[in-house]
């Protein structure tokens, strides 16, 4: 089944990453009938409260610092309509298709959950956009992370109701002749929904969902990239032994170790020089399992924390109906996702940060019987030289990216809203911070394929002599001086696309890289 075709179905309870990102990617939804049941419960009591004249934060009170201002039940559907077109004040880039397609799922999936009392009907029409391709315009900064992303939400929001743009078949447009095209209808907000709809964390926590799993294959990619630099460095692969990695027993170290021995097992390189009496290697090669090793703890850390809240029900009030009760609370608040997102940003940027300091030794391994740059006439030719100067630069632009946002709160709705998460910063910086990690990769690639050819006619282990092969069908060996963009950039799509881990964890089964 291609994704195109797939339908995922959304329970507000068991979505995973995976069907997440497939959903992303095109893949139809479709809500359980458990969930319906449960929005269609919570609805009707939030009808008879407003039949009984009982205050309801957000429906018969303002918002935020208004929340102790009366508004009549007469008003109720206007306070909706101005509260969405209000909090529609973001600025800045739009969000890419992929990330808002993905927040309105997790939108769809916690209303599901049958806690926040919209109208079955209101939550049809967001599983219409999805199905249909329609994707609302959302610019990507305004939203502080408390009370969640409402400024981004708002903005989605506003194709409901037919008003603000959206894409669809490809196409900027008013948001009304996108539903138009596609044979849908805009709705009239009722009461509580323009709330429910603006309140939550599903836009940061779209962004840090996809930037795990981009995450997870970034981490792959290093364990092969760097298993290839050590085997052309000649380094030692005794560092990756089981006992060693045993006595420090965290999962992602062993996992590193495991990965590099399956990589390198039967390389003839690595047994060429077994007996040189070098003791030990430089530490971004000694050290890759317990450094790729902490990453991939981290990237683990956070994927558990995303994976709750895309389970969670985030907005305010929240709806009891079993229990007959509607409470405030502030499961708004982005503190989760804004902390595991920062985590994530300065984990991953290690992997660019360890794996430029590889290049540099390949390309000043001169005491390891490789030419100065990679290059077989210095001077005349420059090599990669460049390469380590991209690298070096997209590392020095990660650690400005990767600050911590979350250590900084500006107080918003006059001092009501008293500490923020700012995570939607956080996860703004984070698909930058994985862009460049992806290029520091592709930067020692080629440096890896080129030091690997000095090695010739010796072959490389089971795994890096695959990936060697995939990545040398489209990257031809270095001849003489050449603009290094071009192939910088292709190493960049053999790590983005999977198809250089594929090759090398096809060659190991049953080890999976991952």
């Amino acid at each position: 089944m291609t994704v195109a075709s797939a339908e995922v179905e959304l329970d507000g309870r068991h979505l995973a990453l995976e069907k997440l990102e497939a959903i992303a990617d095109g893949a139809r939804v479709r809500l359980s009938a458990q969930a319906k049941e449960r929005v269609s419960k919570a609805r009707a009591f939030v009808e008879r409260q407003l039949s009984a004249g009982q205050p309801i934060y957000g429906v018969t009170t303002g918002f935020g610092r208004l929340a102790n201002v009366a508004v009549e039940p007469a008003d109720a559907e206007r306070l909706q309509l101005n509260l969405v077109r209000s909090h529609a004040a973001g600025t800045g880039p739009p969000l890419e298709a992929r990330a808002v397609r993905t927040a309105g799922t997790l939108r769809v999936n916690s209303l599901a959950a049958g806690h926040s009392g919209v109208r079955l009907e209101t939550l049809a029409l967001l599983v219409d956009l999805l199905n249909c391709g329609i994707t609302p315009h959302v610019p990507s900064q305004g939203s502080v992370g408390a009370s969640g992303d409402l400024a981004p939400l708002a903005h989605m929001t506003l194709t409901l109701i037919g008003e603000g743009e959206a894409w669809y078949k490809g196409e900027r447009m008013p948001s009304a002749r996108a539903l138009e095209r596609a044979g849908l209808q805009p709705i009239r907000l009722s009461a509580k929904e323009g709330l429910a709809l603006v309140n939550g964390t599903q836009v940061m926590t779209a962004i840090a969902a996809l930037g795990v799993l981009r995450a997870q294959r970034l981490a792959a990619a290093a364990d092969v990239i760097g298993a290839m630099a050590l085997e052309a460095f000649l380094g030692t692969d005794r560092v990756f032994d089981r006992r060693i990695n045993a006595l420090r027993p965290h999962d992602g170290q062993a996992r590193v170790a495991e990965n590099l021995r399956a990589l390198l097992e039967g390389s003839q390189i690595v047994e060429s020089h077994r007996e040189c009496g070098r003791v030990q290697d430089p530490y971004s090669f000694r050290c890759i399992p317990v450094v790729h090793g902490a990453v991939r703890d981290a990237i683990a850390y956070a994927r558990r924390v995303v994976e709750t809240e895309m389970n969670s029900v985030t907005d305010n009030p929240l709806i009891f109906p079993d229990d007959e009760e509607i409470l405030s609370g502030g499961n708004f608040h982005g503190e989760p996702v804004a902390l595991a997102v920062d985590f994530l940003k300065m984990a991953v940027a290690e992997l660019a940060s360890i794996s430029e300091r590889r290049l540099s030794l390949l390309l000043n391994g001169e005491e390891r019987d490789l030419p100065l740059f990679l290059t077989g006439r210095s001077g005349l030719q420059s090599g990669l030289m460049i390469a380590q100067y991209t690298s070096a630069a997209l590392v020095n632009e990660n650690k400005s990216l990767a600050w911590p946002s979350s250590v900084d709160s500006i107080p918003t709705s006059a001092g009501q809203e008293d500490h923020v998460s700012m995570g939607m910063t956080s996860a703004n910086m984070l698909p930058r911070v994985l862009d460049n990690v992806e290029g520091a990769l592709a930067c020692e690639l080629l440096g890896a394929l080129a030091a690997t050819d000095f090695r010739r006619p010796l072959r490389s282990g089971k795994g890096t002599q695959a990936a060697y092969d995939v990545a040398r069908e489209r990257i031809a060996p270095l001849a003489g001086d050449r603009a290094p963009a071009p192939d910088i950039e292709t190493a960049r799509g053999l790590i983005g696309s999977d198809v250089l881990v594929r090759a090398a964890a096809g060659a190991l089964e049953p080890v999976t890289l991952r």
